[in-house]
């Protein structure tokens, strides 16, 4: 039995990726979410919802026990949460962590696209979110962050994938082609190891988000 911990539970990726999971019995996962009324239970046997923040490391520390990868996909301000990621993992001894965010992390966006990215997140969430992804690559994890264009709820999977120190190429990209990316990793983990992954979709270029 693998055991899967997905913080953010609720979340739009988050719930594409739980039944694609749920597809191999040999997965057990564990939902984290803040507010656990909002899901449905798929299945009991296999499934456990915690309700819990991110930040209330006891709390985050007894979901973690035992679990072999955890999946973060959250929001809010991020260098906090990737620290109490770090932290508890390391603690629990549990290396294996996936973790999506958004593009820019390393300036890598280029032309006009890459400047209107930065004016419209704003230099606070930017640094922000940098903190957090240098406190993932700086552990002792086994990592890989995900830096995903725009996205939509396009159902196609189509996509990209561009390493750390490459230039980022679209500028859009299905909500479904990132889970398909995260249950890929999480089927076999030894894919992306310590890999930062910029993920678009071909052909969509330019200097705005191409809807």
């Amino acid at each position: 039995m693998k055991n899967i911990l997905i913080l953010g539970a609720h979340g739009q990726i988050a719930r594409l990726v739980i039944p694609q999971l749920l597809r191999d019995p040999n997965n057990h996962l564990t939902l984290y979410l803040r507010h656990s009324e909002r899901l449905t239970n798929p299945d009991p046997q296999r499934v456990t919802i915690i309700e819990g923040d991110v930040n209330d490391q006891p709390r985050l520390a007894r979901a973690m026990a035992d679990q072999e990868i955890v999946y973060a996909n959250l929001g809010g301000q991020f260098e906090p949460l990737a620290q109490a990621i770090v932290t508890t993992m390391t603690a629990q001894r549990v290396s294996r962590l996936i973790y999506v965010t958004g593009l820019g992390l390393y300036h890598e966006v280029p032309g006009e696209f890459g400047r209107w990215v930065e004016r419209t997140i704003g230099t606070p969430v930017m640094d922000d979110t940098r903190r957090a992804a240098q406190l993932i690559e700086q552990s002792p994890l086994n990592y890989t962050i995900i830096r995903a264009a725009y996205m939509n709820d396009d159902p196609t999977v189509n996509y990209e994938l561009t390493a750390k120190g490459e230039p980022f190429k679209g500028t859009i990209i299905s909500r479904a082609s990132i889970a398909d990316l995260i249950v890929k990793t999480i089927t076999d983990p030894t894919q992306h190891s310590y890999a930062s992954l910029g993920i678009d979709q071909p052909g969509t270029a330019g200097d705005r988000p191409q809807y």
